[in-house]
């Protein structure tokens, strides 16, 4: 964990063999168990803190005063850790880059506090699984320092690209930052599983998860870190092993050079994207994801997807930026190369024709469609119309019979008339002539 941290760049109060350091290391297994550890030091930390002053408060009530925050581009795991430690989490928007600006975490914590809760945790991004943005860490880390928050980041994705020193600028801020965390075995070439995570101070971290019975004490306890006060398992798999085989195989420059040929890799299909007009880039690209969708509805673009997946030769994620559809592009073979690129675009740019094509059609048939129930509703409402003109024209020449024939007109003709007509009828069929 020593040799990774200063790999990626971190400051030295996260390493493990600073002298007169707190800080340390451990490999997780996920970097959902990461953020869900680093919330629950920070809850352990900020309730004894107000146990201390506020000793008679029940920690019950203390605890549903707690409020955590992230950006809606952050990752589930971090709403799903707020459920699991019972705490409230308030989801903030982004900007037009999809970044937690400092200014919208700083309202977010003055209304919060002036309604009585109080603001323990703040859960940053760097390279958001959505679109791979980047939280502004100079901004939100004097803020969280002024509000004694714990501010954690989530580099799950784009810690691995720190091992290049060209890519260090995105994490400036970190020095901030109370824990930190990122997966080799996502872009470093480990196998699942493999999360790992720093803190500038593990004192508070083994005092949030220590339980310590007699079975599992031993000789050595004062002698060796015991990472079962970590995390939540007990038992730990073997995983710097294989980081350890990784990182003495390829070595540093190695591992770099493989990062930033994807990241290449990922330039050339944005320049391949943006010389197509039915196409539109939907995020900045930095690494290796690329983000784009067709000029369209969302209908459109999820169709698009779903017909390139469905054919086997390439499969793509979706996400969703300010609810548009977004199709994700992530370089992940490890020897991946400019004509797997191409590859890949001829089949998007194929299916995207295919697709436009079935589209004109569809709606060239939806428009006959349109107009034929059109005319026949124009038959229908000439003959109604028609109709409404026959009914009408009756009911204006029994009008005029009724005022120039007093036989219709006069209501005594007409009851006569009737009764006379009922008369004649019967007596025609019992062959009787009655006089008038």
């Amino acid at each position: 964990m020593d040799w990774l941290g200063r790999m990626v760049g971190l400051p030295k109060e996260f390493l493990p063999f600073t002298e007169n350091g707190k800080g340390g290391g451990v490999i997780q297994g996920s970097a959902s168990e990461c953020i869900l550890v680093s919330l629950l030091a920070a809850r352990q930390a900020t309730i004894r803190e107000l146990k201390r002053q506020h000793p008679f408060v029940e920690e019950g009530v203390l605890l549903s005063k707690l409020m955590a925050y992230c950006s809606k581009e952050a990752h589930s795991s971090v709403e799903k850790a707020a459920m699991i430690a019972f705490v409230k989490i308030r989801i903030l928007e982004t900007d037009d880059k999809y970044a937690l600006r400092g200014s919208k975490l700083a309202k977010a914590i003055q209304e919060d506090r002036s309604m009585g809760l109080i603001p323990f945790f703040v859960s940053s991004t760097l390279g958001t699984t959505s679109c791979c943005s980047f939280d502004p860490l100079t901004e939100i880390g004097p803020i969280c320092k002024e509000e004694n928050v714990w501010l954690h980041v989530d580099a799950a994705y784009a810690g691995n690209a720190f091992i290049c020193p060209q890519f260090r600028y995105l994490m400036k801020g970190i020095e901030y930052a109370t824990s930190f965390n990122f997966n080799p075995n996502k872009w470093m070439l480990v196998n699942f599983d493999c999360s790992t995570m720093w803190v500038t101070d593990r004192f508070k971290l083994t005092e949030a998860l220590i339980v310590d019975p007699l079975y599992l004490k031993h000789s050595h306890s004062d002698r060796a870190i015991d990472y079962r006060h970590w995390g939540i398992p007990l038992s730990r798999r073997f995983r710097s092993l294989k980081l350890w085989f990784v990182i003495r195989s390829y070595g540093v420059e190695g591992l770099r050079r493989y990062i930033l040929e994807h990241c290449r890799l990922a330039k050339r299909l944005e320049a391949l994207i943006k010389l197509d007009s039915r196409f539109e880039i939907m995020n900045q690209v930095t690494l290796g994801l690329v983000c784009f969708r067709l000029h369209g509805n969302n209908t459109l673009n999820e169709k698009f997807l779903s017909s390139i997946n469905a054919s086997g030769k390439l499969h793509m994620v979706p996400a969703s930026l300010n609810e548009r559809y977004v199709i994700r592009f992530c370089v992940c073979s490890q020897t991946a190369t400019d004509d797997d690129i191409d590859h890949a675009w001829h089949v998007i740019t194929q299916m995207a024709t295919d697709i436009l094509q079935l589209m004109v059609k569809d709606q060239a048939e939806t428009q006959d469609e349109i107009e034929r129930e059109a005319e026949e509703s124009v038959d229908e409402v000439f003959v109604v119309d028609k109709r409404n003109r026959m009914s009408i024209s009756q009911k204006r020449s029994f009008f005029v019979r009724m005022v120039s024939d007093p036989k219709c007109y006069n209501p005594k003709i007409v009851r006569t008339l009737s009764m006379t007509s009922r008369r004649n009828l019967s007596d025609s069929d019992t062959g009787v002539q009655t006089p008038i």
